[in-house]
C-alpha cells in the first residue's frame, strides 16, 4: 500500500473492520499492518528518509493491540544533522493525513537523545518506548533508542520500580478493582490492561521475574472485549458501563452480560495477583541487597519446614 489518501486509508480500514471473519489478535493484527503500511507511506512521500529519521510506533501500537478507537501512538525520530525546519516540515507532512483519516493520534518529534531524556523524566513515555517498533526509516536509530531507554531503565531499576508500583497502587485508588466492579474500566482498574504492561516493564528491569502463565490469554481476552466495546458503542472507550455489557457480551458470543462480567473478574484477579507477587519480589531483591543482582542469579535462603510437604523458603510460602 502506498501512502495514498486519507479517504482511500479511511475506507480500507473500514472495510478491514467490517469484516465477520477477522476477530480477536487477527483483527489486531491486520489493522496494525495496513496502519504501518499507510504511515509507512506518508513518510516516504515526506522526505523522512532523505534527512535520515525514523518513524517508530510506541506503546499499544508498538505492542500492535490497536483496538478500532484506539489511538496511534507516532514518534518522528530525526537525527541532529537534520535542521529544525527539514524535521518540521517531515513531521507535519505525516500528522496532518493521519488526522485527516479521522484517527487518534498521540505524537511527538525529537532526537534520540531528547527521547532518552523525556523517558529519563516521565514513567510513562519511558514504558511506551520500552515497546518500541520501527515502522519506517532509519531502523539502526530506531533499534539503538530502544536498546539506550531499556539499558536506563535497567541501570535505575532501583530508584524507577518503586516508582512504577507506587504508580500502579495509585491508578488502583482511582479506579478500583477491574474483579470487583460493576462497570470496570478495562485499562486502568486494577489488573485491567496497565497493570500488564506495568508487569512487562518488571521482567525487562531484570529485577524480578513475574508469573508468566496464563498472562497472554489474560492479555488478549481484554483485549478482545475492549474491541467489542469499541464496535457496539463507535467510541474510543474503556468504561464497560452496565447498558452496553449485554451487547459486547452477545458480541463476543457469550451467554450474557453475567458471563461477560465473570470473565472480566476473572482475568483481573488473575493480573493483580501476579503484580502483587510481582511487586514483592521486587521489594525483596530491592531491600535485601546492596546492588542489582546479574539475571540469573539468585540466592536462595534456608528452607524451613511448616507442614508435611510445605516450606518457608525468603519469606514465601
Amino acid at each position: 500500500m502506498t501512502s495514498g489518501s486519507a479517504g482511500s486509508f479511511a475506507a480500507e480500514r473500514s472495510e478491514l473492520l467490517a469484516r465477520p471473519d477477522l476477530v480477536g489478535p487477527g483483527r489486531r493484527q491486520a489493522l496494525t499492518d495496513v496502519t504501518d503500511a499507510w504511515a509507512s507511506g506518508l513518510f516516504g512521500s515526506a522526505g523522512g528518509d532523505r534527512i535520515g529519521a525514523a518513524l517508530v510506533a510506541v506503546g499499544g501500537y508498538g505492542r500492535a493491540q490497536l483496538s478500532p478507537g484506539s489511538d496511534v501512538d507516532l514518534l518522528l525520530l530525526v537525527p541532529t544533522a537534520a535542521t529544525a525546519q527539514q524535521a518540521a516540515e517531515v513531521a507535519s507532512a505525516i500528522w496532518y493525513p493521519v488526522w485527516d483519516a479521522g484517527l487518534r493520534l498521540d505524537h511527538a518529534m525529537r532526537s534520540p537523545a531528547e527521547a532518552r531524556r523525556v523517558a529519563s523524566q516521565d514513567l510513562r513515555v519511558l514504558l511506551g518506548l520500552l515497546d518500541l517498533r520501527v515502522v519506517a526509516g532509519d531502523e539502526a536509530l530506531g533499534a539503538g533508542l530502544r536498546q539506550t531507554v531499556l539499558a536506563d531503565w535497567r541501570g535505575f531499576a532501583r530508584r524507577r520500580l518503586p516508582e512504577l508500583l507506587a504508580s500502579c497502587a495509585e491508578r488502583a485508588d482511582r479506579s478500583g478493582d477491574l474483579a470487583f466492579s460493576l462497570e470496570p474500566d478495562l485499562k486502568e482498574s486494577r489488573g485491567g490492561l496497565r497493570d500488564l504492561v506495568a508487569l512487562r516493564a518488571v521482567a525487562a528491569s531484570w529485577v524480578a521475574d513475574v508469573r508468566h502463565e496464563g498472562l497472554e490469554g489474560s492479555r488478549q481476552a481484554l483485549l478482545d472485549v475492549r474491541d467489542a466495546l469499541h464496535d457496539v458503542t463507535g467510541r474510543a472507550t474503556d468504561r464497560l458501563v452496565l447498558q452496553e455489557q449485554g451487547t459486547v457480551a452477545k458480541r463476543l458470543g457469550l451467554l450474557d452480560d453475567d458471563a461477560l462480567l465473570r470473565q472480566v473478574a476473572a482475568v483481573g484477579r488473575s493480573v493483580a495477583f501476579a503484580l502483587d507477587e510481582a511487586g514483592y519480589r521486587v521489594d525483596r531483591t530491592l531491600s535485601s541487597r546492596g546492588r542489582i543482582p546479574r539475571i540469573g542469579i539468585r540466592r536462595l535462603g534456608a528452607r524451613a519446614p511448616l507442614a508435611e510437604g510445605v516450606v518457608e523458603q525468603d519469606g514465601e510460602v
